[in-house]
Protein backbone atom coordinates (compact mmCIF):
# COMPACT_ATOMS: atom_id res chain seq x y z
CA UNK A 1 0.00 0.00 0.00
CA UNK A 2 3.08 2.38 1.06
CA UNK A 3 4.78 1.72 -2.57
CA UNK A 4 1.54 2.28 -4.17
CA UNK A 5 1.22 6.04 -2.78
CA UNK A 6 4.56 6.85 -3.16
CA UNK A 7 4.22 6.06 -6.71
CA UNK A 8 1.23 8.00 -6.60
CA UNK A 9 2.54 10.99 -4.99
CA UNK A 10 5.75 11.06 -7.52
CA UNK A 11 4.47 11.75 -10.48
CA UNK A 12 2.36 14.69 -8.90
CA UNK A 13 3.59 18.37 -8.45
CA UNK A 14 5.18 18.44 -4.70
CA UNK A 15 2.00 20.99 -3.90
CA UNK A 16 -0.33 18.38 -4.62
CA UNK A 17 1.33 15.74 -3.44
CA UNK A 18 1.58 17.31 0.15
CA UNK A 19 -2.21 17.86 -0.37
CA UNK A 20 -2.66 14.26 -0.78
CA UNK A 21 -0.69 13.20 2.35
CA UNK A 22 -2.53 16.01 3.87
CA UNK A 23 -5.87 14.23 2.58
CA UNK A 24 -4.93 10.68 3.33
CA UNK A 25 -3.38 11.90 7.14
CA UNK A 26 -6.73 13.66 7.70
CA UNK A 27 -9.02 10.32 6.32
CA UNK A 28 -6.80 8.48 8.64
CA UNK A 29 -7.61 10.12 11.81
CA UNK A 30 -11.37 10.30 10.82
CA UNK A 31 -11.14 6.85 10.84
CA UNK A 32 -9.55 6.53 13.95
CA UNK A 33 -12.18 8.85 15.30
CA UNK A 34 -15.39 6.39 13.88
CA UNK A 35 -13.65 3.76 15.43
CA UNK A 36 -13.53 5.44 19.22
CA UNK A 37 -17.30 6.27 18.52
CA UNK A 38 -18.16 2.98 17.13
CA UNK A 39 -16.01 1.18 20.87
CA UNK A 40 -17.54 3.92 22.76
CA UNK A 41 -21.38 2.47 21.76
CA UNK A 42 -20.21 -1.13 22.63
CA UNK A 43 -18.89 -0.24 26.09
CA UNK A 44 -21.84 1.94 27.22
CA UNK A 45 -24.82 1.00 24.64
CA UNK A 46 -27.61 3.18 27.21
CA UNK A 47 -26.11 5.84 24.83
CA UNK A 48 -27.09 4.52 21.46
CA UNK A 49 -30.99 5.34 21.96
CA UNK A 50 -30.06 8.80 23.26
CA UNK A 51 -27.68 10.58 21.50
CA UNK A 52 -26.15 10.87 18.14
CA UNK A 53 -22.28 11.23 18.53
CA UNK A 54 -20.67 13.40 16.11
CA UNK A 55 -17.13 13.90 16.98
CA UNK A 56 -14.33 13.91 19.39
CA UNK A 57 -13.48 17.09 19.62
CA UNK A 58 -10.95 16.61 22.90
CA UNK A 59 -8.69 14.07 24.44
CA UNK A 60 -6.49 13.88 27.67
CA UNK A 61 -4.38 12.28 29.70
CA UNK A 62 -7.71 10.51 31.39
CA UNK A 63 -10.59 11.04 29.33
CA UNK A 64 -12.35 12.03 25.74
CA UNK A 65 -14.77 14.13 25.00
CA UNK A 66 -17.35 14.01 22.69
CA UNK A 67 -19.36 16.27 20.66
CA UNK A 68 -23.32 14.90 20.48
CA UNK A 69 -26.74 15.70 19.91
CA UNK A 70 -29.57 14.63 22.01
CA UNK A 71 -33.28 14.54 20.78
CA UNK A 72 -35.64 16.20 22.91
CA UNK A 73 -39.28 15.65 23.37
CA UNK A 74 -39.76 19.10 21.83
CA UNK A 75 -38.78 18.05 18.89
CA UNK A 76 -35.68 20.11 18.87
CA UNK A 77 -31.73 18.29 19.01
CA UNK A 78 -29.59 20.00 21.53
CA UNK A 79 -25.87 19.75 21.93
CA UNK A 80 -24.28 17.81 24.42
CA UNK A 81 -20.25 17.42 25.54
CA UNK A 82 -20.36 13.81 26.66
CA UNK A 83 -16.92 12.91 28.27
CA UNK A 84 -15.93 9.42 28.52
CA UNK A 85 -13.24 8.48 31.55
CA UNK A 86 -10.79 6.14 30.93
CA UNK A 87 -10.94 2.83 32.46
CA UNK A 88 -8.18 3.19 34.57
CA UNK A 89 -9.41 5.79 36.65
CA UNK A 90 -9.96 5.25 40.30
CA UNK A 91 -13.85 4.56 41.06
CA UNK A 92 -13.15 7.76 44.57
CA UNK A 93 -11.84 9.99 41.37
CA UNK A 94 -14.78 9.84 39.34
CA UNK A 95 -17.02 10.56 42.12
CA UNK A 96 -15.25 13.28 43.10
CA UNK A 97 -15.24 15.02 39.89
CA UNK A 98 -18.97 14.17 39.38
CA UNK A 99 -19.37 15.63 42.73
CA UNK A 100 -17.87 18.61 42.26
CA UNK A 101 -19.26 19.52 39.18
CA UNK A 102 -23.01 18.29 40.55
CA UNK A 103 -22.18 20.76 43.42
CA UNK A 104 -20.24 23.73 42.32
CA UNK A 105 -21.51 23.70 38.62
CA UNK A 106 -23.95 24.86 36.36
CA UNK A 107 -23.45 28.86 38.03
CA UNK A 108 -20.77 31.47 38.30
CA UNK A 109 -19.08 30.04 34.85
CA UNK A 110 -18.36 26.48 36.28
CA UNK A 111 -19.53 23.88 34.09
CA UNK A 112 -22.41 21.72 35.40
CA UNK A 113 -23.49 17.92 34.99
CA UNK A 114 -26.54 17.28 32.91
CA UNK A 115 -26.31 13.06 33.43
CA UNK A 116 -24.21 10.20 33.56
CA UNK A 117 -23.81 6.78 32.47
CA UNK A 118 -22.44 4.18 33.76
CA UNK A 119 -22.17 0.60 32.48
CA UNK A 120 -19.37 -1.55 34.43
CA UNK A 121 -16.08 0.31 34.20
CA UNK A 122 -17.06 2.73 31.61
CA UNK A 123 -18.10 5.92 32.78
CA UNK A 124 -19.28 9.10 30.78
CA UNK A 125 -20.24 12.20 32.15
CA UNK A 126 -22.79 14.15 29.65
CA UNK A 127 -22.77 18.07 30.55
CA UNK A 128 -23.91 20.96 27.83
CA UNK A 129 -21.99 22.04 25.40
CA UNK A 130 -20.22 25.84 25.54
CA UNK A 131 -18.91 26.14 21.43
CA UNK A 132 -15.77 28.00 22.13
CA UNK A 133 -12.75 28.98 20.53
CA UNK A 134 -8.91 28.22 20.86
CA UNK A 135 -7.14 30.41 23.13
CA UNK A 136 -4.25 30.49 20.71
CA UNK A 137 -5.96 31.24 17.59
CA UNK A 138 -7.40 34.43 19.31
CA UNK A 139 -4.73 35.50 21.77
CA UNK A 140 -3.56 38.37 19.60
CA UNK A 141 -6.89 39.44 18.63
CA UNK A 142 -8.32 40.10 21.69
CA UNK A 143 -8.72 43.79 22.66
CA UNK A 144 -7.88 44.67 26.17
CA UNK A 145 -11.31 45.18 26.90
CA UNK A 146 -12.02 41.26 26.01
CA UNK A 147 -8.72 40.27 28.31
CA UNK A 148 -10.26 42.42 31.19
CA UNK A 149 -13.46 40.48 30.82
CA UNK A 150 -11.98 37.16 30.21
CA UNK A 151 -10.05 37.20 33.72
CA UNK A 152 -12.84 39.10 35.77
CA UNK A 153 -14.97 36.09 34.69
CA UNK A 154 -12.34 33.31 35.16
CA UNK A 155 -11.94 34.51 39.09
CA UNK A 156 -15.97 34.36 39.21
CA UNK A 157 -15.44 31.05 38.74
CA UNK A 158 -12.52 30.33 40.68
CA UNK A 159 -14.24 32.39 43.75
CA UNK A 160 -16.79 29.62 43.06
CA UNK A 161 -15.06 26.29 43.22
CA UNK A 162 -12.91 27.93 46.07
CA UNK A 163 -16.41 28.62 48.05
CA UNK A 164 -16.70 25.07 48.27
CA UNK A 165 -13.02 23.87 49.15
CA UNK A 166 -11.94 22.91 46.14
CA UNK A 167 -8.35 23.18 44.32
CA UNK A 168 -9.02 22.94 40.57
CA UNK A 169 -4.82 22.27 40.08
CA UNK A 170 -5.26 22.42 36.31
CA UNK A 171 -6.72 26.10 35.46
CA UNK A 172 -5.34 26.97 31.88
CA UNK A 173 -6.95 28.50 29.07
CA UNK A 174 -8.01 24.69 27.76
CA UNK A 175 -9.72 24.16 31.19
CA UNK A 176 -11.98 27.64 30.61
CA UNK A 177 -13.62 27.54 27.65
CA UNK A 178 -14.30 30.89 26.22
CA UNK A 179 -17.16 31.93 23.33
CA UNK A 180 -15.84 35.13 22.22
CA UNK A 181 -19.31 36.20 20.63
CA UNK A 182 -21.89 35.08 22.98
CA UNK A 183 -19.50 36.05 25.62
CA UNK A 184 -19.89 32.92 27.91
CA UNK A 185 -17.08 31.22 29.37
CA UNK A 186 -16.98 27.86 31.59
CA UNK A 187 -14.56 26.44 33.57
CA UNK A 188 -14.34 22.53 32.98
CA UNK A 189 -12.59 19.55 34.13
CA UNK A 190 -12.13 18.38 37.83
CA UNK A 191 -10.33 15.21 36.93
CA UNK A 192 -7.44 16.15 38.98
CA UNK A 193 -9.12 18.44 41.59
CA UNK A 194 -8.44 18.34 45.52
CA UNK A 195 -9.66 19.60 48.31
CA UNK A 196 -9.08 21.72 51.21
CA UNK A 197 -9.10 20.93 54.14
CA UNK A 198 -12.51 22.35 55.18
CA UNK A 199 -13.38 21.09 51.52
CA UNK A 200 -17.17 21.00 51.41
CA UNK A 201 -16.89 17.71 49.44
CA UNK A 202 -17.33 14.84 51.16
CA UNK A 203 -15.40 12.52 48.57
CA UNK A 204 -12.61 14.92 47.54
CA UNK A 205 -11.26 14.33 51.14
CA UNK A 206 -11.13 10.57 50.49
CA UNK A 207 -9.73 10.47 47.04
CA UNK A 208 -6.97 12.74 48.60
CA UNK A 209 -6.05 10.36 51.24
CA UNK A 210 -5.91 7.24 48.74
CA UNK A 211 -3.50 8.96 46.57
CA UNK A 212 -1.15 9.88 49.03
CA UNK A 213 -0.24 6.68 50.25
CA UNK A 214 1.19 5.90 46.45
CA UNK A 215 2.95 9.84 46.18
CA UNK A 216 6.45 9.40 45.88
CA UNK A 217 8.69 12.45 45.05
CA UNK A 218 12.83 13.00 44.54
CA UNK A 219 15.20 13.94 47.71
CA UNK A 220 17.47 16.94 46.91
CA UNK A 221 17.08 17.76 43.39
CA UNK A 222 19.76 20.25 41.44
CA UNK A 223 19.68 21.28 38.12
CA UNK A 224 22.35 23.08 36.40
CA UNK A 225 21.65 26.13 33.80
CA UNK A 226 24.94 26.96 32.59
CA UNK A 227 27.14 29.93 33.00
CA UNK A 228 27.86 29.08 36.75
CA UNK A 229 24.30 28.90 37.25
CA UNK A 230 22.76 25.98 39.28
CA UNK A 231 19.33 26.20 41.43
CA UNK A 232 18.35 23.04 44.16
CA UNK A 233 16.12 22.53 46.79
CA UNK A 234 16.29 20.61 49.69
CA UNK A 235 13.65 19.32 52.79
CA UNK A 236 13.17 21.11 55.75
CA UNK A 237 16.39 20.50 58.28
CA UNK A 238 13.46 17.89 60.47
CA UNK A 239 13.26 15.44 57.68
CA UNK A 240 17.02 15.13 57.35
CA UNK A 241 16.90 14.28 60.83
CA UNK A 242 14.41 11.55 60.85
CA UNK A 243 15.22 8.50 62.01
CA UNK A 244 17.37 6.25 60.18
CA UNK A 245 16.23 3.03 61.08
CA UNK A 246 12.03 4.41 60.61
CA UNK A 247 12.76 5.69 57.12
CA UNK A 248 15.13 2.80 55.82
CA UNK A 249 11.87 0.55 56.42
CA UNK A 250 9.44 2.99 54.47
CA UNK A 251 11.81 3.46 51.89
CA UNK A 252 10.73 2.27 48.40
CA UNK A 253 12.96 -0.51 46.51
CA UNK A 254 14.46 2.13 44.33
CA UNK A 255 15.63 5.31 44.99
CA UNK A 256 14.89 7.54 41.20
CA UNK A 257 18.07 9.18 40.24
CA UNK A 258 17.55 12.09 36.72
CA UNK A 259 21.42 12.91 35.47
CA UNK A 260 20.41 15.68 32.88
CA UNK A 261 22.92 16.25 29.64
CA UNK A 262 22.75 18.62 26.84
CA UNK A 263 23.21 17.51 22.91
CA UNK A 264 24.22 19.82 20.09
CA UNK A 265 20.66 20.00 19.04
CA UNK A 266 18.94 20.26 22.38
CA UNK A 267 17.60 16.72 21.68
CA UNK A 268 16.54 14.34 24.20
CA UNK A 269 18.59 11.31 23.01
CA UNK A 270 16.72 8.84 25.63
CA UNK A 271 13.94 9.44 28.33
CA UNK A 272 13.59 6.95 30.98
CA UNK A 273 11.08 7.44 33.54
CA UNK A 274 10.76 5.43 37.29
CA UNK A 275 7.08 4.05 37.95
CA UNK A 276 6.83 6.61 41.00
CA UNK A 277 7.33 9.98 38.74
CA UNK A 278 4.93 10.38 36.34
CA UNK A 279 5.69 13.19 33.19
CA UNK A 280 3.43 15.50 34.17
CA UNK A 281 3.01 15.42 37.40
CA UNK A 282 -0.83 13.67 37.19
CA UNK A 283 -1.60 11.46 40.63
CA UNK A 284 -1.89 7.45 40.36
CA UNK A 285 -5.49 7.26 42.11
CA UNK A 286 -4.98 3.58 41.19
CA UNK A 287 -2.37 3.47 43.74
CA UNK A 288 -3.68 2.42 46.85
CA UNK A 289 -0.03 1.72 48.76
CA UNK A 290 3.12 2.20 48.47
CA UNK A 291 3.38 -1.69 48.47
CA UNK A 292 2.52 -1.85 44.64
CA UNK A 293 4.79 0.51 43.77
CA UNK A 294 7.56 -1.27 45.27
CA UNK A 295 6.34 -4.25 42.80
CA UNK A 296 6.34 -1.88 39.53
CA UNK A 297 9.59 -0.79 40.67
CA UNK A 298 10.89 -3.82 40.92
CA UNK A 299 9.79 -4.40 37.52
CA UNK A 300 11.59 -2.01 35.76
CA UNK A 301 15.00 -2.27 37.53
CA UNK A 302 14.85 -5.92 36.10
CA UNK A 303 14.31 -4.43 33.15
CA UNK A 304 17.02 -2.11 32.69
CA UNK A 305 20.78 -2.16 33.81
CA UNK A 306 22.06 -2.03 37.23
CA UNK A 307 24.09 1.01 37.98
CA UNK A 308 25.31 1.64 41.05
CA UNK A 309 25.38 5.76 41.13
CA UNK A 310 27.76 7.04 43.53
CA UNK A 311 27.59 10.78 43.02
CA UNK A 312 25.60 13.26 40.84
CA UNK A 313 27.34 14.21 38.03
CA UNK A 314 25.65 17.45 35.49
CA UNK A 315 26.99 17.16 32.42
CA UNK A 316 26.02 20.07 29.88
CA UNK A 317 27.35 18.92 26.12
CA UNK A 318 25.13 16.29 25.61
CA UNK A 319 20.96 16.12 27.01
CA UNK A 320 20.46 12.62 27.89
CA UNK A 321 17.44 12.15 30.60
CA UNK A 322 18.13 8.87 31.71
CA UNK A 323 16.77 7.39 34.93
CA UNK A 324 19.61 5.42 37.20
CA UNK A 325 18.61 3.03 39.84
CA UNK A 326 20.39 2.23 42.89
CA UNK A 327 19.03 -1.26 44.47
CA UNK A 328 17.20 -1.17 47.57
CA UNK A 329 19.62 -3.42 49.77
CA UNK A 330 22.61 -0.20 48.82
CA UNK A 331 19.92 2.22 50.00
CA UNK A 332 18.97 0.44 52.86
CA UNK A 333 23.13 -0.32 53.74
CA UNK A 334 23.52 3.29 53.65
CA UNK A 335 20.54 4.30 55.59
CA UNK A 336 21.33 1.45 58.58
CA UNK A 337 24.86 2.98 58.67
CA UNK A 338 24.05 6.91 59.33
CA UNK A 339 23.74 8.45 63.20
CA UNK A 340 20.53 10.40 64.38
CA UNK A 341 22.57 13.52 64.92
CA UNK A 342 24.09 14.53 61.73
CA UNK A 343 23.00 16.80 59.14
CA UNK A 344 22.95 16.70 55.55
CA UNK A 345 26.37 17.40 54.61
CA UNK A 346 25.85 17.25 50.55
CA UNK A 347 24.09 20.52 50.77
CA UNK A 348 25.24 22.42 47.22
CA UNK A 349 27.28 19.56 46.23
CA UNK A 350 27.10 17.10 43.40
CA UNK A 351 26.82 13.57 45.66
CA UNK A 352 24.69 12.29 47.86
CA UNK A 353 25.23 12.10 51.71
CA UNK A 354 23.91 8.53 53.40
CA UNK A 355 21.63 11.28 55.71
CA UNK A 356 19.94 12.04 52.08
CA UNK A 357 19.95 8.27 51.13
CA UNK A 358 17.96 7.90 54.66
CA UNK A 359 15.73 10.85 54.30
CA UNK A 360 11.66 9.84 54.68
CA UNK A 361 10.57 10.61 51.65
CA UNK A 362 8.09 13.79 50.96
CA UNK A 363 5.02 13.69 50.29
CA UNK A 364 3.20 16.60 48.05
CA UNK A 365 0.92 16.30 45.19
CA UNK A 366 2.29 17.25 41.65
CA UNK A 367 -0.40 17.02 39.70
CA UNK A 368 -0.66 19.85 37.12
CA UNK A 369 0.64 20.97 33.86
CA UNK A 370 3.81 22.14 33.48
CA UNK A 371 4.52 25.81 32.89
CA UNK A 372 1.43 26.97 35.33
CA UNK A 373 2.49 24.96 38.24
CA UNK A 374 2.77 27.25 40.94
CA UNK A 375 6.78 27.58 43.11
CA UNK A 376 5.24 25.86 46.00
CA UNK A 377 4.44 22.51 44.01
CA UNK A 378 7.60 22.60 41.99
CA UNK A 379 9.49 22.64 45.46
CA UNK A 380 7.39 19.75 46.58
CA UNK A 381 5.37 21.73 49.51
CA UNK A 382 2.87 19.10 51.39
CA UNK A 383 0.29 21.68 52.32
CA UNK A 384 -1.11 23.31 48.87
CA UNK A 385 -3.94 25.63 48.95
CA UNK A 386 -6.34 27.04 46.60
CA UNK A 387 -2.98 29.71 46.07
CA UNK A 388 -1.86 27.06 43.33
CA UNK A 389 -4.73 28.09 41.16
CA UNK A 390 -3.93 31.76 41.53
CA UNK A 391 -0.76 31.35 40.56
CA UNK A 392 -2.26 29.69 37.60
CA UNK A 393 -4.70 32.33 36.47
CA UNK A 394 -1.78 35.07 37.30
CA UNK A 395 0.44 32.81 34.08
CA UNK A 396 -2.81 32.97 32.20
CA UNK A 397 -2.97 36.76 32.53
CA UNK A 398 0.75 37.21 32.05
CA UNK A 399 0.01 35.29 28.76
CA UNK A 400 -2.81 37.61 28.28
CA UNK A 401 -0.77 40.73 28.42
CA UNK A 402 2.62 39.50 26.75
CA UNK A 403 0.78 38.20 23.60
CA UNK A 404 3.19 34.98 24.25
CA UNK A 405 1.48 31.50 25.19
CA UNK A 406 2.84 29.31 26.50
CA UNK A 407 4.56 31.58 28.72
CA UNK A 408 6.43 28.98 30.59
CA UNK A 409 8.24 25.83 28.73
CA UNK A 410 10.27 23.54 31.14
CA UNK A 411 11.13 20.04 31.11
CA UNK A 412 11.40 19.01 34.78
CA UNK A 413 10.08 21.14 37.77
CA UNK A 414 13.85 22.77 38.47
CA UNK A 415 14.27 24.11 35.19
CA UNK A 416 9.92 25.38 35.11
CA UNK A 417 11.27 26.99 38.86
CA UNK A 418 14.72 28.22 37.51
CA UNK A 419 12.36 30.18 34.76
CA UNK A 420 10.24 31.55 37.24
CA UNK A 421 13.12 33.28 38.87
CA UNK A 422 14.08 35.12 35.65
CA UNK A 423 10.76 37.15 36.01
CA UNK A 424 10.07 36.77 39.78
CA UNK A 425 13.81 37.42 40.78
CA UNK A 426 16.00 34.55 43.03
CA UNK A 427 16.17 36.26 46.07
CA UNK A 428 12.53 36.52 46.37
CA UNK A 429 11.96 32.73 44.84
CA UNK A 430 14.74 32.07 47.83
CA UNK A 431 13.10 33.87 50.30
CA UNK A 432 9.36 32.57 49.49
CA UNK A 433 10.53 28.79 49.79
CA UNK A 434 11.46 29.36 53.11
CA UNK A 435 8.33 30.88 54.18
CA UNK A 436 7.10 27.26 53.30
CA UNK A 437 9.58 25.04 55.16
CA UNK A 438 11.95 24.95 51.67
CA UNK A 439 15.48 25.58 51.18
CA UNK A 440 16.23 26.70 47.43
CA UNK A 441 19.75 27.38 46.09
CA UNK A 442 20.96 29.39 43.56
CA UNK A 443 24.68 30.22 42.46
CA UNK A 444 23.93 33.50 41.14
CA UNK A 445 22.08 36.82 41.58
CA UNK A 446 19.16 36.78 39.07
CA UNK A 447 17.06 40.21 39.58
CA UNK A 448 13.63 40.32 39.16
CA UNK A 449 12.21 42.24 35.85
CA UNK A 450 9.64 45.14 35.48
CA UNK A 451 6.15 42.82 34.17
CA UNK A 452 5.04 46.40 32.32
CA UNK A 453 8.19 46.28 30.63
CA UNK A 454 8.12 42.74 30.12
CA UNK A 455 5.27 42.33 28.84
CA UNK A 456 5.08 45.46 26.20
CA UNK A 457 8.60 44.10 24.46
CA UNK A 458 7.13 40.78 24.11
CA UNK A 459 3.69 41.79 22.76
CA UNK A 460 5.42 45.02 20.85
CA UNK A 461 3.80 48.01 22.35
CA UNK A 462 4.45 50.91 24.04
CA UNK A 463 2.01 51.60 26.65
CA UNK A 464 1.02 55.56 27.45
CA UNK A 465 -0.20 55.04 30.68
CA UNK A 466 2.12 56.25 33.20
CA UNK A 467 4.46 54.24 35.47
CA UNK A 468 4.33 53.04 38.99
CA UNK A 469 6.27 55.37 40.45
CA UNK A 470 7.16 52.78 43.64
CA UNK A 471 8.16 50.28 40.82
CA UNK A 472 11.25 48.62 42.40
CA UNK A 473 12.63 46.61 38.99
CA UNK A 474 13.88 48.18 36.34
CA UNK A 475 16.09 45.04 34.54
CA UNK A 476 16.01 45.15 30.92
CA UNK A 477 13.86 42.52 29.65
CA UNK A 478 17.35 42.30 26.53
CA UNK A 479 19.67 41.82 29.09
CA UNK A 480 17.49 39.39 31.19
CA UNK A 481 14.56 37.72 29.66
CA UNK A 482 12.45 34.80 30.90
CA UNK A 483 14.41 31.95 29.00
CA UNK A 484 17.12 34.22 27.98
CA UNK A 485 18.58 33.67 31.55
CA UNK A 486 18.73 29.94 31.11
CA UNK A 487 21.60 28.89 29.27
CA UNK A 488 20.92 27.43 25.82
CA UNK A 489 23.33 24.81 26.17
CA UNK A 490 21.59 22.83 28.69
CA UNK A 491 18.25 24.34 28.62
CA UNK A 492 15.59 22.09 26.37
CA UNK A 493 15.28 22.35 22.73
CA UNK A 494 11.68 24.00 22.78
CA UNK A 495 13.71 26.62 25.67
CA UNK A 496 15.89 27.17 22.58
CA UNK A 497 13.51 28.56 19.92
CA UNK A 498 11.33 30.31 23.09
CA UNK A 499 14.96 32.22 23.56
CA UNK A 500 15.23 33.00 19.48
CA UNK A 501 11.40 33.92 18.91
CA UNK A 502 11.42 36.27 22.01
CA UNK A 503 14.95 38.11 21.04
CA UNK A 504 13.88 38.62 17.03
CA UNK A 505 10.44 40.06 19.64
CA UNK A 506 13.15 42.63 21.69
CA UNK A 507 14.99 43.61 17.76
CA UNK A 508 11.41 44.72 16.56
CA UNK A 509 10.78 42.21 13.56
CA UNK A 510 7.26 43.24 13.84
CA UNK A 511 6.09 39.59 14.62
CA UNK A 512 3.89 40.69 17.50
CA UNK A 513 3.65 44.44 16.87
CA UNK A 514 0.32 46.15 16.89
CA UNK A 515 -0.47 48.87 14.57
CA UNK A 516 -0.82 52.32 15.71
CA UNK A 517 -4.29 52.61 14.04
CA UNK A 518 -5.40 48.85 15.84
CA UNK A 519 -3.86 49.19 19.24
CA UNK A 520 -7.33 47.93 20.55
CA UNK A 521 -6.50 49.25 24.03
CA UNK A 522 -3.19 48.15 24.50
CA UNK A 523 -2.05 51.54 24.50
CA UNK A 524 -3.41 52.51 27.45
CA UNK A 525 -2.94 49.58 29.88
CA UNK A 526 -3.62 50.89 33.36
CA UNK A 527 -0.89 50.14 36.39
CA UNK A 528 -3.68 48.19 37.74
CA UNK A 529 -3.36 45.38 35.56
CA UNK A 530 -0.19 44.93 36.64
CA UNK A 531 -0.55 45.14 40.18
CA UNK A 532 -3.22 42.58 39.85
CA UNK A 533 -0.43 40.53 38.21
CA UNK A 534 2.22 40.97 40.47
CA UNK A 535 -0.49 39.96 43.38
CA UNK A 536 -1.89 36.63 40.93
CA UNK A 537 2.54 35.90 40.82
CA UNK A 538 3.06 36.62 44.75
CA UNK A 539 5.90 33.71 45.12
CA UNK A 540 4.42 33.16 49.07
CA UNK A 541 0.94 30.99 48.85
CA UNK A 542 0.35 32.71 52.31
CA UNK A 543 0.09 36.58 50.60
CA UNK A 544 -0.88 35.53 47.36
CA UNK A 545 -4.40 37.04 45.80
CA UNK A 546 -7.44 34.90 46.30
CA UNK A 547 -10.10 34.73 43.98
CA UNK A 548 -12.64 36.70 46.09
CA UNK A 549 -9.74 39.77 46.85
CA UNK A 550 -8.95 39.84 42.97
CA UNK A 551 -12.61 40.52 41.95
CA UNK A 552 -12.63 43.68 44.54
CA UNK A 553 -9.35 44.96 43.16
CA UNK A 554 -9.32 48.25 41.09
CA UNK A 555 -8.24 46.57 37.92
CA UNK A 556 -12.31 45.53 38.01
CA UNK A 557 -13.61 48.86 39.63
CA UNK A 558 -16.75 49.19 36.94
CA UNK A 559 -17.70 45.74 36.60
CA UNK A 560 -20.34 44.16 38.25
CA UNK A 561 -20.12 41.04 40.69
Amino acid sequence: METVLKSHCDEQHPHEAEDFHKKHEQNNKLSGIKKDIEKLYEAVPQLVNVFKIKEKIGEGTFSSVYLATAQLQTGYEEKMALKHLIPTSHPLRIAAELQCLTVAGGQDNVMGVKYCFRKNDHVVIVMPYLEHESFLDILNSLSFEEVREYMFNLFKALRRIHHFGIVHRDVKPSNFLYNRQLKEYALVDFGLAQGTPDTKIELLKTAQSEGQQGSCLQNNPTVALGNGVSVSVTAPKQIAQQSASKASDKRSSSLSKIQIKQGRGGKEDSVHHSVQRSVFGEKNFNVSSSTHQENSSTKLIKQSKMIDVSSRKLVTKKKIISTKTVSNGVARKAASGCPLNLTCDCYATDGVCSICLSRRQQVAPRAGTPGFRAPEVLTKCPTQTTAIDMWSAGIVFLSLLSGRYPFYKASDDLTALAQIMTVRGSRETIQAAKTFGKSVLCTQDVPAQNLRTLCEKLRGTNSSSSRSKGDKHTTSVNDLALPAAIDKQCAPKTCGKEIQHLQSCQEGDGALEIKATDMKGWDKVPDDAYDLLDKLLDLNPATRITAKEALLHPFFKDMRL
